[in-house]
């Protein structure tokens, strides 16, 4: 029976229809006995969520009744737990030889406690650092150690952002699955993966499309699957290179870390403003 449920979902950052499907599923569960449901924010180095925004987030009314708001504390050692180690050789082959060190796979402690059911929401669109977001993305960087979150940003770059971005499978992928195998395997819950695809309108998100699997193999086919249709919604190809850009930054993005977002894509000098 399923009595005790942990929801892994996107932070404050990440625009998606999460308040949509939260109700629905907690709902389900309750129908089917669960006892108790906490939640975890996949925030990465992002500043915490409050209790307000986690529940605006996943569009809880006053009857929704979840146990515990947890935030990833991903500078609390005592919040983490190892769960092995990518090679330097593997980290070294993915980077063409850029980096060559070990990355250690520390997670969120929480994912290894008494929980009959994990649960991870995401969205999928493209991502400079990922090809695109979303799938086992959600554990490795995303409730994960400091050292994790920026040796993979920092693989990112090493690699080079036009090989990334808008690709299924990448080398930075390939080193995220590696870490998110080893973090599925010790866990002993079932964990479900929920892929969320959209299109952003004016006032609110319209949902396209909603992917789910179960298990390491699951996150990847439905990872798989979710970047397929996005790619239909949010990748336009031209015919030669802008020589301007502007991009308006979302107020969500309200630090510096998050922000620079619209200077990570550009591929020669350019001007950022307030």
């Amino acid at each position: 029976a399923i009595k005790r449920v942990l929801l892994i979902h996107p932070d404050y950052t990440r625009t998606d229809f999460t308040n949509k499907i939260v109700p629905l599923i907690y709902q389900e569960l309750k129908n089917k006995g669960m006892e108790k449901i906490d939640s975890l924010n996949a925030g990465g180095t992002h500043r915490e969520m409050t209790e307000i925004e986690i529940r605006e987030k996943l569009g809880l009314s006053s009857q929704i009744n979840f146990n515990h708001f947890y935030n990833h504390e991903y500078n609390n050692p005592g919040q983490l737990v190892t769960m092995g180690e990518i090679s330097s050789s593997f980290v070294e082959e993915k980077t063409n030889g850029e980096l060559s060190q070990s990355i250690p796979v520390v997670v969120n402690k929480l994912i290894t406690e008494d929980y009959d059911l994990i649960i991870a929401l995401s969205g999928t669109l493209p991502h400079e650092a990922a090809g695109y977001a979303g799938g086992l993305k959600v554990f490795f960087p995303g409730i994960s150690g400091p050292e994790v979150i920026d040796l993979l940003h920092w693989a990112a770059v090493l690699i080079g952002i036009p090989r990334i971005i808008g690709t299924v499978d990448n080398p930075a992928r390939e080193v995220i699955n590696k870490g998110s195998f080893y973090i599925l395997s010790k866990i002993k819950a079932p964990t479900i993966s929920f892929n969320m695809v959209f299109e952003e309108g004016e006032k609110e998100v319209i949902p396209k499309g909603i992917y789910t699997g179960m298990g390491y193999e699951g996150f990847i086919e439905t990872y798989q699957k979710a970047a397929k249709a996005s790619s239909r919604l949010h990748i336009i190809y031209i015919d030669q290179p802008l020589k301007f850009a502007v991009q308006v930054i979302d107020k969500s993005y309200d630090e510096i870390w998050t922000a620079g977002k619209g200077s990570y894509k550009l591929q020669s000098p350019g001007v950022m403003a307030k």
